[in-house]
């Protein structure tokens, strides 16, 4: 189980460079806190303030949600005052910071730049996305995946791998005495399949080579292959437990999919049309 205390990062024994990215989570999440508050008090109330510095009920919500998915599964009360404790010390570190002048330097500026454009690289896409991504293009795009996956047929098979025909035609000579094919496939075969009997579970036509497939295929449910099947693996010897249909998956089944890749496409769009309009030349790592 994980130790809350090391995933809020408390200041006993954790390691520097957590507690540097706990920080840096918090601090963008008041950033952007600050330049987005809500105008509701009653449902965004303070819950702090530090020299006259007021920190909302928002603020510690969006700190929660910087937080690593795991931990964003306790409850809120479980974590409301280690992040507000976060929140509070970051801002006085930082006020600290600023009467030093650290914020003036050039090394500090670059990285906060960095943050910077990164909460707007986030802000940005969001507010192009948002209004783009609808039930009903997702439906559309749900649409082009079921005329792309239509009904498939599947088998269940079993195989023997061995490195020559002549082994091949030994085992398929004990098959036809009887012998069992998956006390066979433990004893013979040099595939991993071989400890579980050879069992290959249920695949496609298209996700085994060619000639093995075809073999696989040709082969009715319950019979082995009477003549071994050559692939660049070397010699099989298949036997089908099960043939089946799948039917492509319902809407339901991937719509948390197909929103993913709208969004991961429309993305992509997104800055494809910013980088065609931009001039970029790109140096090597000697600026030259």
């Amino acid at each position: 189980m994980i130790n809350l205390r090391s995933i809020l990062c408390e200041t006993s024994g954790i390691p520097a460079i957590n507690k540097f990215l706990m920080l840096l989570v918090v601090a963008i999440s008041l950033t952007v806190s600050l330049s987005t508050r809500a105008a509701n008090v009653k449902s965004d109330p303070v819950v702090a303030l530090v020299n006259d510095v007021k920190f909302y009920k928002s603020d510690v919500e969006r700190a929660r949600k910087q937080l690593p998915l795991e931990a964003q599964k306790y409850p809120s009360a479980a974590v409301y005052q280690h992040l507000l404790k976060s929140l509070i010390d970051t801002h006085l570190v930082a006020t600290a910071a600023r009467k030093d002048m650290l914020d003036k330097r050039s090394k500090i500026v670059k990285q906060v730049r960095r943050i910077e454009d990164q909460v707007l690289h986030k802000a940005y896409l969001d507010e192009r996305i948002v209004a783009a991504v609808t039930d009903e293009k997702i439906k559309e795009l749900y649409e082009i995946f079921r005329n792309s996956n239509s009904d498939k047929k599947e088998i269940r098979a079993r195989h023997i791998l061995v490195e020559t025909r002549e082994q091949a035609m030994e085992v398929i000579r004990q098959l036809n005495e009887g012998v069992n094919f998956a006390n066979l496939a433990k004893k013979f075969s040099t595939g991993p399949s071989g400890k579980q009997g050879g069992d290959l579970g249920y695949f496609s036509r298209e996700r085994m080579v060619p000639s093995f497939s075809e073999g696989a295929f040709a082969t009715s449910v319950g019979k082995f292959s009477t003549k071994p099947v050559k692939t660049q693996f070397g010699w099989h010897i298949i036997k089908v437990e099960d043939k089946r249909t799948v039917k492509p998956k319902s809407f339901d089944q991937v719509k948390v999919q197909l929103r993913k890749k709208l969004i991961d496409d429309l993305a992509d769009s997104i800055i494809s049309e910013l980088r065609n309009a931009a001039s970029i030349k790109i140096l090597g790592q000697d600026g030259k």
